[in-house]
This record gives structure tokens, sequence and C-alpha cells, in this order.
């Protein structure tokens, strides 16, 4: 396997980690609005570790953690801060680094019941006329539903950058165990993966891939998708959390969840090697999986083989 594409890692506990601001229900936005200097270290950290392609902070410039006065004041010009440190950092890389833009949920995460298709389109604006001078691809993630994730690819199809769409998927939890992911894989929204990647292909993207759900659950997910697409036509990804298990009417975000012992860098390789088996060729971490766990991946694509 060849040409292995390393994403970052979770952008919001790194900071949290690093010692920056940060809170409820600001999240990862608060660093932006406050000590923007811990952003552009939490970049480097991840470009430092092997990462091919680092996403802007833009994940939570949305009413759902600005608020609706915040967001209206100032969102464009967060996401402009997000977009310029994103390429400061990528730019003074002594190897070629990307910078994916990142399209959020613009009505929270997990919460396809609350997605307003009529509206969307105005809180997608702010991010993509902001982000769109400074990203190379943009990143439309932790989707929910297909609906969620065709309004996000219309917003930023106009554009000349490629697209890819993420998808976070259904997981069946049992008190605090993970249970098995066999059967059909599902979003969140209940629709299945065979019909999401159908309908994402179908809208014209350059990538599919998984994010922001339980290592566990990203096999099944990516054989569907390898069977659809084939080997040419676009590329599959994954990039999972290191959340414990949670229940089915959790928000991503709604709380500061504990991170699971056992994702250590050599814990989630492990699962990153079986994703690279079935045939992803991007790859990188989502909530919890910090420079070191991708330090651990970049390492093994490269001793292995695979960039």
């Amino acid at each position: 396997m060849a040409n292995i594409i390393v994403l970052d890692g979770g952008m919001g506990r790194e900071l949290l980690r690093m010692g920056a601001p940060f809170r409820q229900p600001e999240w990862s936005a608060l660093a932006l609005i406050e000590a923007s200097e811990f952003v552009t270290r939490a970049h480097q950290g991840f470009v430092d570790a092997g990462a091919d392609v680092i996403t802007t902070n833009s994940y939570a410039l949305v009413p759902f953690h600005l608020g609706e006065s915040l967001w209206a004041a100032d969102a464009k010009r967060l996401a402009t801060l997000a977009g310029k440190l994103a390429r400061e950092v990528a730019d003074a890389a002594p190897r070629e680094v990307a910078v994916a833009g990142s399209i959020p949920p613009v009505f929270g995460s997990y919460r396809p019941d609350l997605f307003d298709a009529a509206r969307a389109p105005e809180l997608y604006a702010p991010l993509v006329t902001a982000l769109a001078p400074f990203v190379d691809l943009w990143l439309c993630e932790t989707q929910s539903s297909i609906e969620e994730a065709l309004s996000a690819i219309e917003s930023v199809l106009e554009t000349d950058q490629p697209v890819w769409v993420s998808f976070t998927l259904r997981e069946t939890v049992n008190s605090d165990t993970i249970t098995s992911d066999a059967g059909a894989p599902r979003l969140r929204s209940g629709e299945t993966v065979r019909d999401a990647v159908i309908a994402v292909v179908e809208a014209g993207v350059d990538a599919v891939l998984f994010n922001c759900s339980q290592p566990e659950y990203m096999n099944s997910a990516i054989e569907v998708a390898r069977e659809l697409v084939g080997d040419d036509l676009i590329a599959v990804g994954a990039y999972a959390n290191a959340f414990p298990p949670q229940r089915t009417d959790a928000a991503a975000n709604e709380d500061l969840m504990t991170l699971r012992l056992d994702l250590t860098p050599a814990g989630y390789l492990a699962f990153a090697k079986q994703w690279l088996d079935r045939g992803v060729t991007i790859v990188g971490g989502c909530c919890g999986i910090g420079p070191d766990h991708i330090g651990a991946i970049a390492h093994e694509c490269k001793t292995a083989g695979h960039d």
C-alpha cells in the first residue's frame, strides 16, 4: 500500500492538554478568542509528529458553541484567524503540509434531529468565505445524517478545492462495554453507511471518511465504503476518537468526557493498522488523539513502506 495521507488529531482536547483557555460551550473556539498562540502551537505539534494535513480550528465557530450573538458578530473574523494560523504553520513546514478547512455539523455534533436545512446555508457561509483563501481542501466532518452531509458538501462545491466528507457512526453501548459492530454499519441518524456513501459519491466528493466514533466501529464502515468505491474512484479514510462508550442520546462536547486509558499511541496504532489493512489511504485521529498518537501512525507508515 502506498501514498497514505496522515491527518492530525483532535484540536479541542489537545488545546486543553496544553493549558489553553478552554470551557463549555465555546470548546476549541475559546483559544481563538483569548489566546490564539495555543492554536499555532497545537498545529505545530501535529506537523512535528508527522501529519500531512492539519485542520483549521473552525469546528466550534457555530451558534451551538458561540451563542447566536457572538456568532453573528465575530464568526467570520474568527474563521479568518483559524485559516490564517493553520496556513502559516503549513507554509513554514520543511515538507509539504496541506490545510483542511473544517466544516462542522452546524447545529451540534451527533444531533441529526436538530438539523435545519433551511438555515444551514446561513451558518456555513461565514466559514466558507473566510477559510477559502487559506485551505487546500474542505473537510465536512462529523456528519450524522445524509441530509446534513449533502448540505455541507453543497456549501463548498463551488470552490476550487477538493471536498472530503466524514461521517460519525452509531455505536451500540451496553453499560460501559463496547459491543460488537456486527451488522450493517449506520450513521447516528440510523441511515446505513452504504446509502450514505452512495449519496456523497454521487454528490461529487473526493474522499469519504469516518470520524468521531470509537475505533472498534471503523472496520465495518471502511469495508462497506471500499466495496462501493473500489480502488480508483475516491479515497477512504478513518480518524476515531478516544471517548468511552456513550449512550445513544449523547451529544458530543455536551460535557468534558474522560478519555479511554487503553488508547495509548500503541493501542490506537493497532486499530489504525486494521484500517490500513482494509485499504484506507487517509488516517488520523479525532477527539483525544494527540501528537504522540499521530507520530506513531506516521512512523508506521514510513517504516512499513506506506508513504
